[in-house]
């Protein structure tokens, strides 16, 4: 039982801090300035249910993607950690790529994927796939789904609560968390290439 809420509390911290709704309602809230509260709810429920299915189909697909690329768990390990990494960094330096889009008829391409079921994402759900089996790491994915949600949801509110900076500050803390958290992921990998 404690090693089940070990790993639970492990998957859930780690896809909580790579999905990041501290990051992501700044964005939600900005692509949805225009709307009206009906509409900014319903925006809500469709990129988190687009993102629930996105994570799901690559939960049980992802290893076996893996595999028919001949791509070991080693290597991807140790790519899914230089991703999180620069990630993490972009996060704390307020780093942005690519150029302004018109997201003003649909917001889920850039909520749904890639902001909340993105490469970094689905890179440590198969990571913790491998590591727990499927119901842990889908017990996490829940869990910080449905957090996300209640943030979309409520954003106005909020918003109202603790403003702009201090959902920046939260998510440069985030950041900082998941550089460590990809820092470990690489040195671990390091440490499995080195046994085998």
């Amino acid at each position: 039982m404690q090693d089940w809420t070990t790993g639970f509390l492990q998957a859930f911290v780690t896809l909580l801090v790579i999905m990041d709704p501290f990051g992501g309602l700044p964005v939600f809230m900005t692509l949805t300035r225009d709307y009206d509260d009906q509409r900014t709810r319903k925006s809500a429920h469709r990129a988190v249910f687009v993102s629930l299915v996105l994570m799901i189909v690559f939960l049980f697909i992802g290893q076996p993607l893996l595999h028919f690329f001949g791509i070991s768990l080693f290597s991807f390990q140790v790519g899914g950690g230089l991703i999180l990494l620069v990630i993490g960094v972009a996060y704390v330096l307020d780093i942005t790529w690519g150029k302004d889009r018109d997201y003003s008829k649909d917001i889920i391409i850039p909520m749904a994927t890639p902001l909340i079921a993105g490469p970094g994402a689905i890179t440590a759900l198969i990571l913790l796939v491998n590591q727990y089996g499927y119901w842990i790491p889908l017990l996490g994915v829940l869990a910080v789904l449905f957090l996300f949600w209640l943030f979309l949801y409520n954003a106005k509110y909020i918003k109202r609560v603790i403003g702009y900076q201090g959902l920046e500050i939260l998510s440069r803390i985030m950041g900082l968390i998941l550089v460590a958290l990809a820092i470990e992921m690489i040195r671990s990998a390091g440490w499995r290439g080195a046994i085998q």
